[in-house]
Protein backbone atom coordinates (compact mmCIF):
# COMPACT_ATOMS: atom_id res chain seq x y z
CA UNK A 1 0.00 0.00 0.00
CA UNK A 2 3.29 2.11 0.06
CA UNK A 3 5.06 3.93 2.66
CA UNK A 4 5.36 7.33 3.54
CA UNK A 5 8.40 10.04 4.05
CA UNK A 6 8.08 12.67 6.82
CA UNK A 7 8.28 16.04 4.71
CA UNK A 8 6.83 15.81 1.00
CA UNK A 9 9.15 16.62 -1.95
CA UNK A 10 7.40 19.03 -3.75
CA UNK A 11 9.89 19.81 -5.99
CA UNK A 12 8.07 19.66 -9.83
CA UNK A 13 9.16 18.12 -13.26
CA UNK A 14 7.31 20.38 -15.58
CA UNK A 15 7.14 20.63 -19.26
CA UNK A 16 5.47 22.68 -21.69
CA UNK A 17 4.57 22.83 -25.62
CA UNK A 18 2.28 23.72 -28.60
CA UNK A 19 0.87 23.09 -32.15
CA UNK A 20 -1.57 21.84 -34.06
CA UNK A 21 -3.94 24.20 -32.29
CA UNK A 22 -2.74 23.33 -28.89
CA UNK A 23 -1.07 24.22 -26.00
CA UNK A 24 -0.40 21.91 -23.21
CA UNK A 25 1.52 21.25 -19.87
CA UNK A 26 2.57 18.43 -17.93
CA UNK A 27 3.65 18.54 -13.75
CA UNK A 28 4.70 15.57 -11.53
CA UNK A 29 5.22 15.60 -7.93
CA UNK A 30 6.78 12.99 -5.78
CA UNK A 31 4.68 14.30 -2.38
CA UNK A 32 4.60 11.83 0.08
CA UNK A 33 5.79 8.90 -1.12
CA UNK A 34 9.12 7.11 -0.70
CA UNK A 35 9.19 6.99 -4.59
CA UNK A 36 8.22 8.76 -7.74
CA UNK A 37 6.32 5.67 -9.77
CA UNK A 38 4.75 8.00 -12.04
CA UNK A 39 5.32 8.83 -15.73
CA UNK A 40 3.79 10.70 -18.53
CA UNK A 41 4.06 11.32 -22.43
CA UNK A 42 2.86 14.85 -24.49
CA UNK A 43 3.62 14.43 -28.62
CA UNK A 44 2.45 16.68 -30.94
CA UNK A 45 2.59 15.62 -34.08
CA UNK A 46 2.83 11.73 -34.48
CA UNK A 47 4.95 9.45 -36.67
CA UNK A 48 3.69 7.57 -39.60
CA UNK A 49 2.27 10.25 -40.93
CA UNK A 50 0.01 11.67 -38.45
CA UNK A 51 1.46 14.78 -38.13
CA UNK A 52 -1.81 16.35 -37.23
CA UNK A 53 -2.36 14.43 -33.87
CA UNK A 54 -1.23 14.49 -30.68
CA UNK A 55 -0.64 11.95 -27.99
CA UNK A 56 -0.80 12.58 -24.23
CA UNK A 57 -0.47 10.07 -21.37
CA UNK A 58 -0.25 9.65 -17.61
CA UNK A 59 0.84 6.56 -16.21
CA UNK A 60 0.33 5.63 -12.23
CA UNK A 61 2.64 3.39 -11.14
CA UNK A 62 2.56 0.71 -8.36
CA UNK A 63 5.19 -1.46 -6.63
CA UNK A 64 8.01 -0.03 -8.32
CA UNK A 65 8.05 2.23 -11.38
CA UNK A 66 9.41 0.30 -14.06
CA UNK A 67 6.02 -0.54 -15.95
CA UNK A 68 5.05 3.06 -15.80
CA UNK A 69 8.14 4.15 -17.31
CA UNK A 70 8.01 1.89 -20.32
CA UNK A 71 4.33 2.43 -21.32
CA UNK A 72 5.31 6.06 -21.64
CA UNK A 73 8.08 5.50 -24.01
CA UNK A 74 6.58 2.36 -26.23
CA UNK A 75 2.22 2.67 -25.73
CA UNK A 76 2.31 5.67 -28.34
CA UNK A 77 4.40 3.35 -30.75
CA UNK A 78 2.31 0.58 -30.32
CA UNK A 79 -0.70 2.64 -30.89
CA UNK A 80 0.47 3.95 -34.39
CA UNK A 81 2.44 1.09 -35.39
CA UNK A 82 -1.20 -1.57 -35.36
CA UNK A 83 -2.64 -2.24 -38.32
CA UNK A 84 -6.31 -0.52 -37.31
CA UNK A 85 -4.61 2.44 -36.50
CA UNK A 86 -2.70 3.26 -40.19
CA UNK A 87 -6.37 2.06 -41.87
CA UNK A 88 -7.76 4.81 -40.12
CA UNK A 89 -5.52 7.18 -41.03
CA UNK A 90 -5.52 6.19 -44.78
CA UNK A 91 -9.42 6.86 -44.41
CA UNK A 92 -9.14 10.40 -43.03
CA UNK A 93 -6.65 11.41 -45.51
CA UNK A 94 -9.21 10.09 -47.72
CA UNK A 95 -12.56 11.16 -46.67
CA UNK A 96 -11.39 14.35 -45.26
CA UNK A 97 -13.55 15.70 -42.84
CA UNK A 98 -16.42 13.26 -43.31
CA UNK A 99 -14.99 11.36 -41.01
CA UNK A 100 -17.32 7.64 -40.88
CA UNK A 101 -18.00 5.02 -37.82
CA UNK A 102 -16.10 2.79 -39.69
CA UNK A 103 -13.09 5.62 -38.93
CA UNK A 104 -13.52 5.92 -35.68
CA UNK A 105 -13.71 1.91 -34.69
CA UNK A 106 -10.49 1.34 -36.36
CA UNK A 107 -8.70 3.60 -34.05
CA UNK A 108 -11.05 2.98 -31.23
CA UNK A 109 -9.53 -1.18 -32.14
CA UNK A 110 -5.92 0.13 -32.74
CA UNK A 111 -5.92 2.15 -29.26
CA UNK A 112 -7.57 -0.81 -27.38
CA UNK A 113 -5.44 -3.25 -29.18
CA UNK A 114 -1.67 -1.90 -28.31
CA UNK A 115 -2.44 -2.09 -24.24
CA UNK A 116 -3.10 -5.69 -24.82
CA UNK A 117 0.06 -5.89 -27.28
CA UNK A 118 2.38 -4.04 -25.33
CA UNK A 119 1.46 -5.95 -21.99
CA UNK A 120 2.25 -9.04 -23.58
CA UNK A 121 5.35 -7.41 -24.83
CA UNK A 122 6.35 -6.75 -20.98
CA UNK A 123 6.26 -9.71 -19.70
CA UNK A 124 8.11 -11.24 -22.49
CA UNK A 125 10.91 -8.90 -21.20
CA UNK A 126 10.48 -8.04 -17.72
CA UNK A 127 12.65 -9.24 -15.09
CA UNK A 128 11.78 -12.47 -13.37
CA UNK A 129 10.64 -11.00 -9.29
CA UNK A 130 9.87 -7.68 -10.94
CA UNK A 131 6.44 -7.13 -9.30
CA UNK A 132 5.43 -4.12 -10.54
CA UNK A 133 2.18 -2.69 -12.87
CA UNK A 134 0.62 0.84 -13.76
CA UNK A 135 -2.80 1.95 -14.80
CA UNK A 136 -2.75 4.07 -18.01
CA UNK A 137 -5.21 6.86 -19.52
CA UNK A 138 -4.38 8.24 -23.01
CA UNK A 139 -5.41 10.79 -24.87
CA UNK A 140 -4.74 11.03 -28.96
CA UNK A 141 -6.47 14.17 -30.42
CA UNK A 142 -6.92 14.02 -33.89
CA UNK A 143 -7.99 17.09 -36.14
CA UNK A 144 -11.57 16.49 -35.22
CA UNK A 145 -11.95 13.41 -32.71
CA UNK A 146 -10.67 12.85 -29.67
CA UNK A 147 -10.13 9.28 -28.63
CA UNK A 148 -9.59 8.28 -24.42
CA UNK A 149 -8.32 5.14 -23.61
CA UNK A 150 -8.12 4.49 -19.90
CA UNK A 151 -6.80 1.32 -17.78
CA UNK A 152 -7.18 1.43 -13.66
CA UNK A 153 -7.78 4.85 -11.91
CA UNK A 154 -6.21 7.12 -13.71
CA UNK A 155 -8.67 9.52 -15.25
CA UNK A 156 -9.09 12.08 -17.83
CA UNK A 157 -11.83 14.65 -17.97
CA UNK A 158 -12.88 17.03 -21.05
CA UNK A 159 -14.24 20.26 -20.64
CA UNK A 160 -17.35 22.21 -23.30
CA UNK A 161 -18.82 25.40 -22.50
CA UNK A 162 -17.25 25.32 -19.18
CA UNK A 163 -18.71 21.86 -17.97
CA UNK A 164 -17.58 17.82 -17.95
CA UNK A 165 -18.44 17.00 -21.53
CA UNK A 166 -16.75 13.44 -20.61
CA UNK A 167 -14.95 11.90 -18.35
CA UNK A 168 -13.15 8.29 -18.10
CA UNK A 169 -14.39 5.89 -15.89
CA UNK A 170 -12.36 4.22 -13.79
CA UNK A 171 -11.46 0.22 -12.83
CA UNK A 172 -11.99 -0.65 -9.60
CA UNK A 173 -12.31 -4.16 -7.63
CA UNK A 174 -15.76 -3.13 -5.71
CA UNK A 175 -17.19 -2.10 -9.65
CA UNK A 176 -19.97 -4.84 -10.48
CA UNK A 177 -18.29 -5.89 -13.64
CA UNK A 178 -14.99 -5.72 -12.16
CA UNK A 179 -15.68 -7.91 -9.51
CA UNK A 180 -17.58 -10.60 -11.23
CA UNK A 181 -14.50 -10.63 -13.70
CA UNK A 182 -12.33 -11.31 -10.30
CA UNK A 183 -14.21 -13.57 -8.93
CA UNK A 184 -14.35 -15.86 -11.97
CA UNK A 185 -10.65 -15.95 -12.30
CA UNK A 186 -10.82 -17.53 -8.92
CA UNK A 187 -9.99 -13.72 -6.44
CA UNK A 188 -11.78 -12.03 -4.37
CA UNK A 189 -12.49 -8.54 -3.40
CA UNK A 190 -11.63 -7.82 0.53
CA UNK A 191 -10.95 -3.83 1.95
CA UNK A 192 -12.07 -2.92 -1.81
CA UNK A 193 -8.85 -4.88 -3.19
CA UNK A 194 -8.21 -7.88 -5.06
CA UNK A 195 -7.44 -10.18 -2.69
CA UNK A 196 -7.30 -7.60 -0.31
CA UNK A 197 -3.93 -6.17 -1.94
CA UNK A 198 -4.02 -4.38 -5.04
CA UNK A 199 -6.48 -1.19 -5.34
CA UNK A 200 -7.43 -1.26 -9.47
CA UNK A 201 -8.57 -3.93 -11.28
CA UNK A 202 -7.20 -2.81 -14.89
CA UNK A 203 -3.11 -2.44 -15.10
CA UNK A 204 -0.69 -3.41 -17.51
CA UNK A 205 1.83 -5.65 -15.73
CA UNK A 206 0.89 -6.66 -12.09
CA UNK A 207 1.56 -10.27 -13.72
CA UNK A 208 1.50 -12.03 -10.55
CA UNK A 209 -2.23 -11.52 -10.75
CA UNK A 210 -2.53 -12.54 -14.21
CA UNK A 211 -1.15 -16.75 -13.95
CA UNK A 212 -4.33 -18.24 -15.00
CA UNK A 213 -2.96 -19.94 -18.43
CA UNK A 214 -6.31 -21.34 -19.41
CA UNK A 215 -7.90 -17.55 -19.30
CA UNK A 216 -7.60 -14.82 -21.82
CA UNK A 217 -5.37 -11.35 -21.01
CA UNK A 218 -8.78 -9.92 -20.27
CA UNK A 219 -10.21 -12.56 -17.86
CA UNK A 220 -7.46 -12.45 -15.86
CA UNK A 221 -7.91 -10.80 -11.96
CA UNK A 222 -5.73 -8.21 -13.21
CA UNK A 223 -6.85 -6.94 -16.95
CA UNK A 224 -4.87 -4.83 -19.32
CA UNK A 225 -8.17 -3.94 -21.63
CA UNK A 226 -8.69 -0.20 -22.09
CA UNK A 227 -12.00 1.23 -22.13
CA UNK A 228 -11.86 3.22 -24.87
CA UNK A 229 -13.85 6.20 -25.97
CA UNK A 230 -14.30 8.98 -28.81
CA UNK A 231 -15.81 12.41 -28.93
CA UNK A 232 -16.45 14.25 -31.61
CA UNK A 233 -14.39 18.37 -31.48
CA UNK A 234 -16.91 21.21 -31.44
CA UNK A 235 -15.96 24.96 -31.29
CA UNK A 236 -17.00 25.08 -27.43
CA UNK A 237 -14.47 22.63 -26.60
CA UNK A 238 -11.91 24.06 -23.95
CA UNK A 239 -9.38 21.88 -22.51
CA UNK A 240 -8.44 18.27 -21.31
CA UNK A 241 -6.98 17.27 -18.34
CA UNK A 242 -5.11 13.99 -17.09
CA UNK A 243 -4.32 13.31 -13.82
CA UNK A 244 -3.78 10.31 -11.68
CA UNK A 245 -5.66 9.32 -8.75
CA UNK A 246 -3.48 11.15 -6.58
CA UNK A 247 -5.54 14.40 -7.79
CA UNK A 248 -8.67 12.44 -7.72
CA UNK A 249 -8.64 11.09 -4.00
CA UNK A 250 -9.20 14.86 -3.07
CA UNK A 251 -11.29 16.64 -5.78
CA UNK A 252 -14.24 15.72 -7.80
CA UNK A 253 -13.80 16.08 -11.44
CA UNK A 254 -16.07 19.31 -11.36
CA UNK A 255 -13.99 20.94 -8.70
CA UNK A 256 -11.19 20.29 -10.89
CA UNK A 257 -12.62 22.22 -13.45
CA UNK A 258 -13.66 24.98 -11.68
CA UNK A 259 -10.17 25.48 -10.03
CA UNK A 260 -8.78 25.29 -13.97
CA UNK A 261 -10.73 27.47 -15.27
CA UNK A 262 -10.51 30.32 -12.68
CA UNK A 263 -7.04 30.01 -12.63
CA UNK A 264 -6.77 30.15 -16.61
CA UNK A 265 -8.44 33.44 -15.82
CA UNK A 266 -5.47 34.78 -14.01
CA UNK A 267 -2.35 33.32 -15.94
CA UNK A 268 -2.28 31.47 -19.48
CA UNK A 269 1.16 29.89 -18.21
CA UNK A 270 -0.42 26.11 -18.16
CA UNK A 271 2.44 25.03 -16.41
CA UNK A 272 1.69 27.82 -13.40
CA UNK A 273 -2.14 26.28 -13.59
CA UNK A 274 -0.75 22.27 -13.17
CA UNK A 275 1.79 23.21 -9.95
CA UNK A 276 -1.06 25.13 -8.73
CA UNK A 277 -3.90 22.32 -8.67
CA UNK A 278 -1.04 19.68 -7.43
CA UNK A 279 0.16 22.16 -4.46
CA UNK A 280 -3.94 22.48 -3.71
CA UNK A 281 -4.59 18.64 -3.86
CA UNK A 282 -1.71 17.98 -1.50
CA UNK A 283 -2.76 21.21 0.75
CA UNK A 284 -6.08 19.40 0.97
CA UNK A 285 -4.94 16.26 1.82
CA UNK A 286 -3.66 13.73 -0.55
CA UNK A 287 -0.42 11.77 -0.10
CA UNK A 288 0.17 9.96 -3.48
CA UNK A 289 2.18 10.93 -6.41
CA UNK A 290 0.51 12.97 -8.81
CA UNK A 291 0.60 13.78 -12.31
CA UNK A 292 -1.50 16.00 -14.51
CA UNK A 293 -1.41 16.51 -17.96
CA UNK A 294 -3.17 19.61 -18.69
CA UNK A 295 -4.32 20.53 -22.28
CA UNK A 296 -5.86 23.60 -23.57
CA UNK A 297 -7.71 24.46 -26.95
CA UNK A 298 -7.74 27.40 -28.79
CA UNK A 299 -11.48 28.46 -26.71
CA UNK A 300 -10.25 27.76 -23.38
CA UNK A 301 -10.55 30.38 -20.50
CA UNK A 302 -7.88 33.25 -21.01
CA UNK A 303 -6.62 36.24 -18.57
CA UNK A 304 -9.08 38.50 -17.65
CA UNK A 305 -8.40 41.85 -15.92
CA UNK A 306 -11.15 41.80 -13.54
CA UNK A 307 -10.07 38.39 -12.19
CA UNK A 308 -6.56 39.26 -11.98
CA UNK A 309 -7.64 42.64 -9.66
CA UNK A 310 -9.61 40.17 -7.71
CA UNK A 311 -7.06 37.72 -7.20
CA UNK A 312 -4.93 40.29 -6.03
CA UNK A 313 -7.25 41.96 -3.63
CA UNK A 314 -7.91 38.30 -2.17
CA UNK A 315 -4.01 38.17 -1.56
CA UNK A 316 -3.92 40.90 -0.01
CA UNK A 317 -7.10 40.42 2.01
CA UNK A 318 -5.56 36.54 3.36
CA UNK A 319 -1.93 38.37 4.00
CA UNK A 320 -3.89 40.83 6.56
CA UNK A 321 -5.82 37.79 8.04
CA UNK A 322 -2.82 36.28 8.52
CA UNK A 323 -1.17 38.98 10.20
CA UNK A 324 -3.91 40.22 12.93
CA UNK A 325 -4.40 36.61 13.82
CA UNK A 326 -0.72 36.40 14.36
CA UNK A 327 -0.96 39.74 16.42
CA UNK A 328 -3.42 38.28 18.74
CA UNK A 329 -2.32 34.80 19.03
CA UNK A 330 0.32 33.92 21.52
CA UNK A 331 3.73 32.99 20.16
CA UNK A 332 3.52 28.98 21.74
CA UNK A 333 0.43 28.83 19.70
CA UNK A 334 1.09 30.46 16.55
CA UNK A 335 1.43 27.43 13.84
CA UNK A 336 0.22 26.73 10.33
CA UNK A 337 -2.63 24.68 11.84
CA UNK A 338 -3.93 26.92 14.08
CA UNK A 339 -3.88 30.25 11.71
CA UNK A 340 -5.75 27.70 8.67
CA UNK A 341 -8.27 27.27 11.12
CA UNK A 342 -8.81 29.99 12.63
CA UNK A 343 -9.09 31.23 9.14
CA UNK A 344 -11.66 28.54 8.07
CA UNK A 345 -13.83 30.13 10.24
CA UNK A 346 -13.66 33.28 8.53
CA UNK A 347 -16.56 34.26 5.73
CA UNK A 348 -13.95 34.82 2.52
CA UNK A 349 -15.42 35.99 -0.61
CA UNK A 350 -13.32 34.95 -3.87
CA UNK A 351 -11.48 31.65 -3.24
CA UNK A 352 -11.24 29.82 -6.10
CA UNK A 353 -14.01 26.85 -6.73
CA UNK A 354 -12.66 23.79 -5.55
CA UNK A 355 -9.34 24.54 -3.78
CA UNK A 356 -11.13 26.92 -1.26
CA UNK A 357 -8.54 27.43 1.38
CA UNK A 358 -6.31 25.18 0.86
CA UNK A 359 -5.22 26.65 -2.36
CA UNK A 360 -4.11 29.57 -0.62
CA UNK A 361 -2.00 27.38 1.99
CA UNK A 362 1.48 28.13 0.17
CA UNK A 363 0.65 32.12 0.25
CA UNK A 364 -0.57 32.10 4.07
CA UNK A 365 2.28 30.02 5.28
CA UNK A 366 4.58 32.35 3.80
CA UNK A 367 2.68 35.60 5.22
CA UNK A 368 3.05 33.47 8.52
CA UNK A 369 6.83 33.06 8.26
CA UNK A 370 7.12 36.39 7.64
CA UNK A 371 5.40 37.51 10.56
CA UNK A 372 7.52 34.97 12.77
CA UNK A 373 10.37 36.15 10.92
CA UNK A 374 9.65 39.79 12.08
CA UNK A 375 8.98 38.48 15.80
CA UNK A 376 12.00 36.59 15.91
CA UNK A 377 10.01 33.20 16.00
CA UNK A 378 11.14 29.98 14.38
CA UNK A 379 9.47 29.17 11.07
CA UNK A 380 6.75 26.35 10.13
CA UNK A 381 9.26 25.40 7.29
Amino acid sequence: MGAFLDKPKIEKRTNAGRGNGLRFATSAMQGWRVEMEDADSARIGLPNGFDSWSFFGVFDGHAGAYVSKYCSEHLLDAIVSNENFAKAGEKSQANGKQLSDEYTELAKEAVRASFIDLDKNIRNIIDEGEKSGSTAVVVLVSPSHVYFGNCGDSRAIYCRDARQAFATADHKPVNPEEKSRIEKAGGSVMIQRINGSLAVSRALGDFEYKMEPQLSATEQLVSPEPEVSCLRRENGDEFLLLACDGVWDVMTNDEVIGFIRAKMLISDDLVFVCNELMDTCLAKGSRDNMSVILVAFSNAPTPCTTAIEKEKELNKHLEELVKDISSKCDPEELDLTHVMQTLANENIDGLPPGGGLSSKRNLIEATLNQVKGERGLKSDT
